[in-house]
């Protein structure tokens, strides 16, 4: 196999050896890219500017430059800060899986990552629920349909954000307002109701909120819209979408959570 040059091509020769389904492999891509800007000393982009932006162009032996173990730590620090530990510890397994194997390759002679330890798993304080008159400015937000509705219905329900992103269409009585065979049941307000309506006009069935673009291949049927073929919407998009547009309204400028939207 020849000796990529750049960290990018080495992320696709580890993504096709790694024999992943499709959906893991852009799951893996997207976390092993977004190592890339650290590398250099950049932040990574968040949310839109994340999707928008560019990777830098990375020469794959700086991974082997003693700089970079420092580097990959600031970038964990920063991370830490604004990143659940779950996640970014996935994120560190997948960045040390590559970095053994491109190791394995010969193609890097050291790991940057050395040293390392994972974050603690234990749970931390929650932060504090939103204020009433918070929740009214964020509901307030001009925001899409898709987000306005989400926003709603979690608020409305106060459950937990992982039932409510797996919701299908199905599970909705839209007349009266409730879920079907729920327990516990979830129940929302009329205009939560008149948001829904309209966000599944002419769609019958596959999940309630949908990601902007279609599923790609290999996606479940389930976590698809059988109508416009997009893929069901994640936690984790959905978390970047309320952070992004709440920082004009957090005193801090740091965006607030889904999690403090909730009801009680």
């Amino acid at each position: 196999m020849v000796h990529p040059v750049e960290y990018a091509v080495a992320v696709e020769r580890r993504l096709e050896a790694a024999g992943l389904s499709e959906g893991s492999r852009r799951i893996y891509r997207i976390a092993l890219v977004s190592w890339a800007w650290p590398i250099v000393g950049r932040t990574t982009p968040t949310g839109a500017a994340r999707r928008k932006a560019s990777p830098p162009v990375v020469p794959l032996n700086l991974l082997d430059d003693p700089a970079c173990a420092a580097r990959l730590r600031d970038a964990c620090a920063e991370r830490a800060a604004v990143t659940d530990p779950r996640t970014l510890n996935r994120e560190l397994s997948i960045l040390r899986g590559a970095l053994r194997w491109w190791r394995e390759q010969g193609w890097i002679t050291t790991d940057p990552l050395a040293g390392a330890e994972p974050l603690p798993s234990a749970p931390v304080a929650a932060p504090a629920r939103l204020s009433e008159d918070e929740i009214r400015a964020v509901l307030a937000l001009r925001a899409p349909l898709r987000e306005q509705a989400l926003w709603h219905l979690l608020h409305d329900t106060g459950a937990p954000i992982e039932r409510v992103l797996a919701l299908n269409i199905a599970n909705l009585d839209l007349d009266r307002r409730r879920g079907r065979a729920d327990r516990p049941e979830l129940r929302w307000g009329p205009r939560t109701g008149r948001l829904l309506s309209l966000l599944l006009l002419s769609r019958t069935a596959g999940p309630v909120f949908l990601t902007d673009r279609r599923a790609p291949a290999g996606t479940p049927a389930t976590d698809r819209c059988p109508l416009t073929g997009r893929a069901r919407l994640s936690y984790r998009r959905a978390a970047e979408v309320f952070t992004d547009a709440t920082r004009s309204l957090d005193p801090s400028g740091s965006g607030w959570t889904l999690r403090q939207l909730r009801a009680g």
